[in-house]
């Protein structure tokens, strides 16, 4: 893995980009087409006649990066600096997502 990629990483992790950024691009955008993708895969393993679990290890393969983005919004919402409102409503939010986007 590159540098610059372990610093995005790393940067992601630790809340350090724009709570907007890291909510809209990186959860719901990014993780949004993640998810999408991962579950089209699964479903068409699992409409080839592939084994059933080989289906759910591809549902799940966006899962760490799930886990990325959403610690990513809860530690960017601690330093935002408008209101605590939206702060509070992006948490909620990336959870709520988190959770729908790997079920689903």
């Amino acid at each position: 893995m590159g540098s610059s990629v372990r610093h995005w990483i790393l940067t992601l992790w630790n809340g350090q980009l724009p709570l907007a950024q890291v909510f809209w691009l990186y959860a719901i955008v990014y993780g949004t087409l993640a998810n999408l993708f991962a579950t089209i895969l699964s479903l068409a393993t699992l409409s080839a006649g592939l084994p059933a679990p080989l289906a759910a290890v591809l549902h799940l393969l966006p899962l760490p990066y799930n886990i990325a983005a959403g610690v990513g919004v809860w530690r960017s919402a601690e330093r935002y600096p408008g209101l605590p409102t939206w702060a509070a409503l992006a948490r909620i939010c990336v959870v709520v997502w988190a959770v729908l986007a790997t079920v689903a």
